[in-house]
């Protein structure tokens, strides 16, 4: 049950955090892994780790916002594996730069998030299914956000984007079903990962533990699982759908942050 073995998966943002945790799920499950990122070093050494577990993996540098760069992941997939099977977009984030309210929020502000995690996950997407018409089909999975489905003080750009994305995944489900293209999303809430864990300070820790049922923050082996579920035959009659993980707690940390600091500030 789960198995994927001789099937390709492209995963992009592979070399840290969730994508790591992605591509670790992935080899575990048997799958020839394509590992797309901007950092090679940072995708050889996830790539180590999947070879470790017995997985075949191809480094492809690519730039998701480069138009040449995603025609030549899919052309390198398809060369090496014949079809691409699944793709996984994890690319996308927001930096520490784009954190602020949205009265101060400039034009490259919005650009930089909204295009990243939303704009060019929508070309990546169609880049995928452009090559699966052909091969009978396949499943896309596009890594959103918690964010999506609520408030996001400071990161409105980036909670925007994760909600526009969702409704992409649901119409994309619908205009590709009949080319057997089944498309779906995971929204998780917080994961510790090497990017954010030095933002996570003790107040801040708690303050979200304490709205999660299950006691504790997520991890990138949490979301790869979940992913391996949608890239294999048992979700073959699914699609379309926003799965939240998040260990019970639908509260954004930034939403519990700004209420904290706004409250403290008319104390």
């Amino acid at each position: 049950m789960f198995e994927l073995d001789g099937h390709s998966v492209v995963v992009t943002g592979a070399g840290t955090g969730i994508g790591r945790g992605i591509v670790r799920a992935m080899a575990t499950a048997g799958a020839s892994i394509v590992l797309a990122g901007r950092t090679p070093a940072t995708l050889e050494e996830s790539a180590a780790e999947a070879r470790e577990i017995g997985a075949d993996c191809l480094v492809v540098p690519t730039d998701v916002t480069s138009p040449p760069d995603l025609d030549n992941l899919v052309e390198v997939t398809v060369k090496e594996h014949g079809r691409i099977w699944s793709w996984v977009n994890n690319a996308g984030s927001a930096r520490d730069e784009d954190v602020g309210p949205l009265i101060d929020l400039s034009e490259a502000g919005w650009d930089n998030v909204v295009d990243l995690n939303l704009k060019w996950t929508f070309f990546a997407c169609q880049a995928a299914a452009r090559s699966m018409a052909t091969t009978g089909g396949g499943s896309i999975i596009n890594i959103s956000s918690r964010s999506g489905g609520a408030p996001n003080p400071n990161t409105g750009q980036y909670g925007a984007a994760k909600a526009g994305l969702d409704n992409l995944t649901m119409t994309m489900a619908v205009e590709w079903g009949h080319l057997g293209i089944r498309v779906n999303a995971v929204a998780p809430g917080v994961v510790l990962t090497e990017d954010n864990s030095q933002r996570m300070t003790p107040s801040r820790t708690r303050r979200q533990i304490e709205t999660i049922p299950l006691q504790r923050l997520g991890t990138p082996d949490d979301i790869g699982p979940l992913c391996v579920y949608l890239a294999s035959k048992e979700s073959a009659w699914q699609t379309g759908t926003i799965t939240q993980i998040n260990g019970g707690s639908p509260l954004p940390i930034g939403y519990l942050t700004y209420l904290h600091h706004k409250n403290a500030d008319l104390g």
